[in-house]
């Protein structure tokens, strides 16, 4: 039963991996001030207990209690008073001794004035005095273990898990790490140890020993040794001293009575029946009695974890092989030697391989089954090219059309509708708004949202129908090249074709004569005056340099974070995070926040490049470009920690990485117009910030738009960043899979 002592108490623990049961219906109970020692071979589920325990893991069945709390539902109230020390060294390589102690005591909230008192503390504990501004990675794995040590008990934790603290180290980095355990069980901290030394186990409290998931018997080492199936009723337990104890040890096990004989150093072990008359034994191994040593022993760990151990396995399989040893046939015929004389018959001569080629068909076999276990790679294989292929066929069409044109017709009369109708009928423009005033003409295309603007001046009518030439003004947008020089073209080819359908036409129903200008030579009764804005001599780099700001941009910042969360998830230290108070939120922003502040210098930098090396002046605010910039930056960011919560490997964050830059590049209206894209595929590219950040950079940088006339594009970065933060947030778990 429980009592007020008990800090851990699990029953029937249960952990399922797909078809992995890696721990069998556990139950156990750690009382304070123990030295509970988790013992048992790799994979036996020792560390996913620890996991479990402090609600890393979530477990498949049972249930446990750590200092009077659920670690399944309320983890994060034992995590402020447990310490955690991963199998793996899983601190920061790249930080100081004092940089990750100062670290972890942030994390778990500790003031300065705490902090400095713990760092004295757990430095002098752990005697990293006069390493205190070394690196963690250049330290040796002795020194590594204190300072994962000295982290874990920087807030003073009354719970200690130990993850096989000493693996890896040589026996005296052991010895002086076992000092320091003794001593933090004399002040009351209750420590959960796995190992697989025996000598460790010696030194615990209580033992648990677990095999293929279960827990085969627990208690403190004495009353193991004393389990009557470790040395049953008529039978004793010797070591016997005697020369070549190696080549002794398969006759020793094969004589009469002795039921087990194991070598332990230069001495052999031997469980007998209490009949087995050991003074027989010089004579029966033909050694000299005076040669040898018999004498009683009791049992040991070892002993008691490899008699328990077999029998749990004849419990699992319920019956013993009876498939027979196939030996070698004494009427085998003996090998050649390597080369055989005349008198040998030789062997076929058969082609040998060449010896490049050596290995090919076992590197093929290895190669075609990572891919088969790798399924995202697969996925992205054959994505990426059907995403290519249905971006590069339906969505880019360098075939300019319908594009978005505003009216300004001052004259109102049937000639001037006439005009509008043939600029309507055509392909390349398609009339978005009718405006009556000159700041809505004008706003309408600073705006971005007409990028042709037809003004027929109020006298239109009157000079055709007097035989004077019109003038017909045409504003361009040239922040978009491409589209400028379309419609530069088209409205000049539809002036002309125009004037010279309307010119015989008026001459032979008016009787008038042909159009003539100031000097009285004729002309076209038309005249288009096209005028392009913002971009007058249709400079590429004014068109592509602003929105290469924001592929860049989103580019460097996506792969600084894509790869964050995956990384530490590799090197182990996001496990170390997730055993620590530090929250969602908390770890998200905190990594985010950063690279923010260096996204903005980048965004700063690449600006200055476009303007003094490219010439392409900021026509508008740039405190509102700038406010902006850092919006976008964010939302990139934002994007990148989605996509490390979604990839579980460095080569997954790359390849998600890539599906996101495909369509930022080829959608977003950086290189082809998004108007003349499929409707399915223009509805996309709103989800794209990149669409938005191109449209508010052009907007800016070229036509000097204000506030007002990108709240579209800022409401949908808004929009799109925030999904992505919540997203990103939502998604991560202080839990691994």
């Amino acid at each position: 039963m429980p009592t007020d002592s008990t800090v851990i108490r699990t029953q029937n623990l249960t952990r399922r991996f797909d078809h992995l049961l890696a721990v069998d219906r556990v139950s156990f109970d750690v009382q304070r001030g123990e030295i509970f020692g988790l013992l048992g071979p790799n994979g036996s589920g020792k560390s996913t207990i620890v996991r479990l325990l402090c609600g890393v893991l979530a477990p498949s069945g049972g249930q446990s209690r750590v200092l009077g709390y659920d670690p399944a539902t309320q983890a994060e109230a034992i995590r402020q008073r447990i310490g955690y020390m991963s199998q793996k060294f899983s601190l920061y390589g790249d930080l100081s001794v004092r940089e990750n102690l100062h670290f972890y005591g942030r994390i778990y909230g500790l003031t300065p004035q705490r902090l400095r008192q713990r760092y004295d503390a757990v430095l002098d504990l752990a005697q990293l005095g006069d390493r205190q501004t070394q690196l963690a990675a250049t330290l040796s794995g002795g020194w590594k273990q204190r300072l994962a040590l000295a982290c874990a008990l920087i807030h003073e934790p009354e719970l200690l898990f130990l993850d096989e603290p000493t693996a890896g180290i040589d026996p005296v980095a052991r010895r002086q790490l076992w000092d320091l355990l003794f001593d933090l069980s004399g002040r009351g901290v209750t420590l959960v140890v796995t190992t697989h030394y025996m000598d460790e186990a010696e030194r615990c409290t209580d033992v648990g020993y677990l095999w293929l998931g279960r827990l085969i018997v627990a208690g403190t080492p004495d009353q193991l040794k004393e389990l009557p199936d470790v040395t049953p009723t008529g039978t004793r337990r010797l070591e016997v001293d005697l020369p070549s104890p190696a080549q002794n040890l398969s006759r020793i096990r094969l004589l009469p009575g002795v039921l087990d004989a194991t070598l332990f150093g230069q001495s052999i072990h031997v469980l007998a029946k209490d009949a087995w008359d050991p003074a027989a034994l010089p004579a029966q191994l033909d050694v000299s009695a005076d040669q040898m040593n018999v004498r009683p022993i009791a049992a040991s760990l070892e002993d008691v974890f490899v008699t328990l151990t077999k029998a749990a396995d004849l419990d699992r399989t319920d019956h013993v092989s009876d498939t027979p040893v196939v030996a070698p046939s004494d009427e085998a015929p003996p090998l050649g030697p390597a080369s055989g004389g005349p008198d040998q018959a030789s062997p076929p001569s058969t082609p040998q391989p060449s010896r490049s080629l050596t290995g090919l068909w076992a590197i093929l076999l290895k190669e075609f089954s990572h891919i088969r276990r790798q399924p995202m790679t697969l996925f992205f294989m054959f994505l990426v090219p059907v995403i290519q292929l249905i971006i590069f066929g339906f969505a880019i069409d360098v075939q300019v059309e319908d594009i978005p044109t505003v009216v300004f017709d001052s004259d109102g009369r049937p000639l001037a509708r006439q005009l509008i109708d043939a600029f309507a009928n055509t392909r390349t423009f398609r009339i978005e708004q009718r405006v009556y005033d000159e700041d809505s003409f004008r706003h309408q295309i600073t705006a971005g949202w007409a990028k042709v603007g037809l003004r027929i001046p109020p006298d239109y009518s009157d000079r055709i129908v007097r035989g004077e030439q019109a003038q017909v003004q045409v504003l361009i947008d040239g922040s978009d090249s491409q589209v400028a020089t379309t419609a530069l073209h088209a409205a000049n080819l539809l002036g002309l074709s125009q004037a010279v359908t309307l010119a015989p036409s008026l001459a032979d129903a008016l009787h008038i004569n042909p159009a003539r200008d100031p000097a009285g030579q004729p002309v076209l009764p038309l005249e288009m005056r096209p005028r392009l804005l913002y971009n007058p001599n249709l400079e590429s780099s004014h068109f592509f340099v602003p929105g290469l700001v924001a592929v860049i941009l989103q580019l460097v910042t996506l792969f600084l974070t894509a790869f964050t969360i995956v990384r530490e998830r590799e090197t182990g230290t996001l496990e170390q995070l997730f055993v620590t108070p530090v929250g969602r939120a908390g770890l998200m922003l905190g990594k985010l926040i950063p690279y923010a502040i260096i996204g903005f210098a980048e965004g700063l930098l690449v600006l200055t490049v476009m303007t003094y090396l490219f010439g392409v002046t900021i026509a508008g605010n740039l405190f509102l470009l700038l406010s902006l910039a850092s919006l976008f930056i964010v939302c990139a960011l934002g994007l990148g920690l989605l996509v490390s919560t979604l990839a579980k490997t460095q080569v997954e964050a790359l390849q998600f990485a890539f599906m996101i830059m495909l369509p930022s590049i080829l959608l977003s209206g950086f290189v082809f117009p998004r108007t003349q894209m499929p409707l399915p595929i223009y509805l996309v590219t709103f989800a794209i910030p990149a669409t938005y950040f191109v449209d508010i950079l052009r907007g800016i940088v070229l036509r000097g738009a204000e506030l007002i006339d990108l709240i579209p594009s800022v409401i949908g970065l808004t929009i799109c960043c925030l999904v992505i933060l919540t997203l990103s947030i939502t998604r991560f778990r202080k839990q691994l899979a």
